[in-house]
């Protein structure tokens, strides 16, 4: 087993550049199964979720090839979803994607029920209920589900709930059915922003005519395709949290502040220093300073524009740091706050109201502890609490930190952090 062993309250100074998305990563390599082309995907974060996410197209027989450092080049002419790694699949929540184009390619599929972070129910019945709109014939069994096209359904889908991947599942879909299809109730985080752009590409049409609602005019044939995957914004985001907890003057390259409108804004209510400076791919660095004071009040995560329910852990630990209670408000998990546990073995004051809200105490001396890491979020948001603390922690399962913030400690340590992974 590795653990991280971090001492706390060194200064913190220096560069960090934002890698390339996971969350958008996952759905361009599900779309890659839409065509029989060479499909190639830049800027992909080496990460451990990446990994295994090749590791099942390989093992349905597609060719899978790291044509550059970050360069994802996938053809899947050949793939046989009968070969689908089920153990894998059951272990990694993006996998889950992979159902909606090798649905609609091969018109048939058994699927084994996905894993991924325990945080909260997290039941794919919005993805089944789509494709049951789509005239798709869904069988629970006790591994997963079997599903059939056995009838065109309905053009236009409406979602029970703001979700993510079901959205990306019914975007791929339809890339590749010839007709008309509607999809109301749509979430329209960066994500699905970048999956459009990429159905677009290969030869579908994708509009969104309204907030909430993408309409596709699906292709059977599609083309491959070459795109960069946007950088990260979650990424960014955490690293700005961590610059204001640990009152630490850094630069944070490759952000995508489109995708972080109200974030920003909050960072900037809290007291937050920062200045946002355009650069000349497109993106901006954000050059921190540390802040005298920070006052929080409330932070309530929501769906996209929303503050992201993934930066809500981050931001729980900065409000360690703030003047005075505040409000921590999780309106989609309900199994997000297992971290604020740890916190409070380091002497954090929080006290957990439901599976929803905690109100947390401020500001309080941190002090190092033997920690958890329960699910990817949480994980990191232990690594900025130790790098506030004084004295030592050792965090454990850090094989979930690593599925998502690549090689971690390494670039925490070009900014001064003294944290070592260690096996035990």
């Amino acid at each position: 087993m590795e653990t991280f062993i971090i001492q706390g309250g060194s200064p913190l100074s220096g560069e960090l550049e934002v890698r390339g998305s996971k969350n958008a990563a996952f759905p361009l390599i599900a779309a890659s199964i839409l065509t029989t082309q060479d499909c190639v995907i830049e800027n992909v974060p080496l990460i451990e979720d990446i990994f295994r996410m090749a590791e099942i197209l390989k093992g349905m027989g597609a060719r899978v090839e790291w044509t550059g450092e970050r360069t994802l080049t996938i053809n899947t002419k050949n793939i046989d979803p009968s070969r689908i790694d089920r153990k894998i699949v059951s272990r990694l929540r993006g996998s889950i994607l992979l159902l909606g184009p090798l649905l609609t390619r091969f018109g048939k599929v058994s699927f084994p029920q996905p894993g991924g972070c325990i945080i909260g129910a997290r039941p794919v019945d919005t993805h089944m209920d789509a494709f049951s709109q789509l005239g798709v014939t869904v069988t629970p069994t006790e591994e997963g589900y079997e599903l059939e096209k056995t009838g065109d359904g309905q053009r236009t889908v409406t979602l029970s709930e703001f979700s993510v991947t079901a959205t990306e599942n019914v975007l791929l879909f339809a890339g590749a059915t010839e007709s008309r299809t509607a999809i109301k109730i749509a979430d329209v985080d960066y994500q699905n922003q970048e999956l459009a752009a990429c159905l677009r590409e290969m030869g579908a049409t994708v509009t969104q005519p309204e907030p909430s609602c993408f309409i596709v005019q699906g292709k059977k044939e599609l083309k491959g395709f070459t795109r960069k995957l946007a950088y990260d914004p979650i990424e960014a985001g955490t690293f700005m949290a961590m610059a204001a907890a640990t009152r630490s003057r850094l630069t944070i390259k490759n952000v995508e502040v489109r995708f972080l409108d109200l974030f920003i804004k909050k960072m900037r209510d809290f007291g937050a220093l920062f200045e946002v400076v355009p650069a000349e791919n497109g993106t901006s660095s954000i050059l921190t300073t540390p802040s005298p004071s920070l006052h929080m009040d409330k932070i309530e995560s929501r769906v996209y524009p929303g503050i992201s329910s993934d930066l809500q852990s981050s931001l729980g630990v900065l409000a360690t740091q703030a003047q005075g209670s505040t409000l921590l408000h999780d309106t989609l998990y309900s199994g997000r706050f297992r971290y604020l546990e740890e916190l409070n073995k380091m002497g954090a004051e929080i006290y957990v109201a439901d599976p929803h809200r905690a109100i947390i105490n401020g500001p309080t001396q941190l002090h190092g502890a033997k920690l958890g890491s329960y699910d990817l979020r949480g994980g990191m948001a232990v690594v900025i609490a130790s790098l506030i603390a004084k004295g030592q922690s050792e965090i454990e399962n850090i094989y979930q930190i690593d599925r998502g913030y690549e090689r971690i400690e390494e670039r925490l340590q070009s900014i001064g952090a003294n944290i070592q992974r260690v096996t035990i």
